[in-house]
């Protein structure tokens, strides 16, 4: 019996007994299960379950979500999956839980909260420099802002992917593919500084030494750390968009692509594989032209009178 055979054999068993659900409830989390380990088998083979990324979790819905599961049957496989690595969280199987910040997908093609660059700016602004953590916080948002990384892309970025004299990072993407990506003047110097003036006095655990971004016990990040801080400084900037690190990401897209940058160019910096998946980004350009073709065509303007 393989691991995923297994895992899913124990959780089925814990719903029942533990739990206390029916066996047709159990039945149903227990086929659910079954197609991400048919996705694993598939896409990535060789993990077991508790290998699996926040990332992994997130592509699997979205690929359910795109071969047309009703809203009903996606919301269940969703608690499916949290429920499942909750168990093997609290099993200690997994040290994390990657599933904890995973959401049911809206059904039809969303395209994603993107903020203006003025609400960057707030964004950024509204971090508490006063408060321990606040150059580290502030740093953050900006590297994430200026070189358009995903959240786990951040948490694992080491010092030794800093090539400040050559204008680049290296970044780990999905299936630990590695791209350099440009960085700014600006996110340089406050990552230097960050790293000079705070960094350089925590005591680090010995697993983290090469990290960039530690917690105040000098152990790396989790996801969930970047999504609360990002989430206030959005409440104390008065944003009301939903933001969260892959909004930073977005926003870089798509301010890039307002700026007259090649979609290829923003593929190769965001570590897209496909262009297609790229090309959301021409959508929310369209949407905004559009809004401004409304708002200042004469015509436009004749057709409301």
């Amino acid at each position: 019996m393989n691991h995923w055979e297994e895992s899913i054999r124990d959780f089925s068993h814990y719903l029942r007994i533990e739990r206390g659900l029916s066996p047709r409830t159990a039945q149903s989390y227990a086929l659910d299960l079954e197609k991400l380990r048919l996705y694993v088998q598939q896409h990535c083979p060789q993990n077991a379950p508790w290998e699996l990324t926040f990332e992994h979790l997130e592509d699997f819905v979205r690929e359910c979500a795109r071969q047309g599961l009703s809203p009903r049957s996606l919301s269940r496989l969703v608690s499916a999956v949290r429920g499942f690595y909750r168990f093997l969280n609290v099993e200690n199987y997994t040290e994390e839980n990657p599933a904890l910040l995973l959401e049911t997908p809206r059904t039809g093609r969303r395209l994603p909260d993107v903020l203006t660059v003025e609400e960057v700016d707030r964004l950024i602004a509204a971090i508490r420099l006063d408060e321990p953590q606040g150059e580290r916080n502030r740093t953050m948002l900006e590297l994430m802002y200026a070189c358009g990384l995903r959240v786990s892309e951040l948490t694992e970025l080491h010092l030794s992917d800093l090539f400040f004299a050559e204008g680049f990072i290296r970044v780990r993407g999905k299936g630990s593919k590695e791209r350099f990506v440009p960085i700014n003047t600006r996110a340089i110097r406050l990552v230097q500084s960050y790293i000079d003036t705070v960094r350089s006095h925590q005591e680090v655990s010995s697993r983290w030494a090469d990290t960039v971004f530690l917690s105040r016990r000098g152990t790396g990040l989790t996801r969930a750390m970047v999504f609360t801080i990002i989430r206030r400084a959005a409440a104390d900037a008065g944003i009301e968009k939903k933001v969260s690190p892959h909004t930073l990401r977005h926003s870089f897209a798509t301010h890039l692509l307002e700026g007259g940058a090649d979609l290829t160019d923003i593929q190769a910096m965001l570590g897209h594989a496909s262009i297609t998946t790229t090309e959301i980004y021409t959508h929310i350009e369209l949407s905004r032209l559009a809004e401004v073709v409304q708002r200042y065509h004469p015509r436009a303007q004749i057709s409301k009178k």
